[in-house]
């Protein structure tokens, strides 16, 4: 709540449902994980606000695929969940990206689609490729036996040595005269498996806004780098979600007319990187008197224990 002496944190009923537990059933983030995958898979989520008249009794995750949103010649917008229906008022609603209706959503799954199948189709030909050793099939070329038996047992004979080949510490096996083992596709370095790989974790990354480094994918990066993107992670991604929940639960658990109490993520230790920089900055800021003796003295008592967590 915003006081006379700055910000102050609320405690009682509802900072346990919003920060602890928002129902007899599941935890803040039990809640919020649930609610995210569902932003980030089908495109919305939705939590229903439980009301005991006018107080908040709980806050309870719905099915976004079981929802149908409607919106009146008003404008009013209400939620029908297997035959009930909510009012915009008691619906905590943060969709991907709206379509020009304003009511449904695009999925970022299925914008996405092509990149991810893509990358799906790439590892199952990739395990299958790797799980006969790495070694794409091989044609027999030459003057072959006649006859199905006699056919057979010449696949065996190469079958056989090219297995004890692999064996040996020298890979080398005779051949019948005027025959020739030829591979039967590509391999992995000559198909470029690996790039298209990791050109397809780009793309998905560019669907979600995602640098790459948190995909896993670490080809372009470096100590500097990550811990900037970090920042980027911050600042270009969460920090416009945690916008829309914030909003969200403003608006309907305070109401239009809030009266100064709200809600806030704190991201401060996700901002808590490139300590070398915070340092000089603030050591800056000390130095021309920006902040009071009284300011200076708690920075520095922050910035020690900062110190002390960053030591290994």
């Amino acid at each position: 709540r915003n006081t006379d002496k700055g910000p102050e944190r609320i405690k009682g009923g509802l900072q346990t449902l919003v920060h602890e537990a928002p129902n007899a059933e599941w935890t803040s983030f039990k809640l919020r994980q649930y609610f995210w995958q569902q932003v980030f898979t089908g495109g919305r989520g939705l939590i229903w606000i439980e009301r005991s008249g006018s107080n908040i009794t709980g806050l309870y995750p719905i099915n976004p695929t079981k929802a149908r949103i409607k919106r009146d010649a008003m404008g009013r917008t209400t939620y029908e969940v297997e035959g009930k229906v909510y009012p915009a008022a008691d619906v905590i609603d943060v969709p991907f990206m709206l379509k020009a209706d304003g009511v449904s959503h695009y999925s970022p799954i299925a914008m996405g689609a092509p990149a991810i199948q893509l990358a799906l189709a790439m590892n199952q030909y990739g395990s299958n490729f790797f799980a006969g050793g790495g070694v794409p099939p091989l044609a027999l070329e030459g003057p072959l036996p006649q006859g199905p038996q006699a056919f057979k047992r010449a696949m065996d004979d190469i079958s056989r040595a090219i297995d004890n080949a692999k064996a040996q510490a020298k890979p080398i096996f005779a051949m019948p005269p005027g025959h020739s083992l030829k591979p039967v596709g590509f391999d992995p370095d000559k198909g470029q498996m690996t790039e298209a790989q990791r050109f397809n974790v780009e793309q998905i990354a560019r669907v979600f806004q995602l640098p790459p480094v948190f995909l896993q994918d670490l080809s372009h990066g470096t100590f500097s780098n990550s811990e900037q993107q970090d920042l980027h992670l911050v600042k270009h991604l969460l920090g416009q979600w945690a916008n829309a929940l914030e909003e969200e639960f403003n608006l309907k658990l305070f109401g239009q007319r809030n009266g100064g109490r709200y809600v806030e993520h704190n991201v401060d230790g996700l901002m808590r990187g490139d300590f070398k920089n915070r340092m000089e900055g603030l050591a800056s800021a000390i130095q021309t008197a920006i902040l009071t003796p009284n300011e200076a003295r708690a920075l520095e008592n922050r910035q020690a224990l900062d110190g002390a967590r960053a030591l290994p």
